[in-house]
């Protein structure tokens, strides 16, 4: 009985050695993708910080061109505003013609020997304006 604790203890030895060998191999090649994982986050810490200072770079000349189209912009508005003061004079010398017309209209109906005298007049100076201009 005594050699079946011998041949017991042979097995449990080998057992124990077999799993310490396992175990080594295993240990080792978790250390191997440990370094392999190590060595790809210092690469990509790497890569991030050159895409951190790109992007940083990027926003700053975004910014940059944000402001100019905002001053550009408001020069614009500027421009407009002229624009339109120009088409309300217009409209209001328009409305100024109208209104001579009207008054030219009515007074030659009521009188329309001043008018035809009015005319000639008016005929007379441009002839006159015009070979003035020449």
């Amino acid at each position: 009985m005594e050699i079946l604790g011998y041949i017991a203890a042979i097995i449990a030895a080998l057992a124990f050695v077999v799993l310490v060998v396992y175990v080594i191999i295993t240990l080792k090649a978790t250390k191997e993708t440990l370094n392999n994982v190590s060595e790809t986050m210092t690469n990509l810490e790497k890569q991030m910080q050159g895409v951190t200072s790109e992007t940083t770079e990027l926003l700053a000349k975004t910014n940059k061109l944000a402001d100019d189209v905002n001053y550009k912009s408001s020069k614009l508005n500027g421009l407009f505003d002229g624009a339109k003061g120009i088409g309300d004079t217009v409209k209001d010398f328009n409305d100024s013609l109208k209104q001579l017309s009207e008054s030219i209209r009515r007074t030659s109906k009521e009188n329309p020997e001043k008018a035809a005298q009015a005319i000639k007049w008016g005929s007379a100076m441009m002839d006159l304006w015009k070979k003035k201009s020449k």
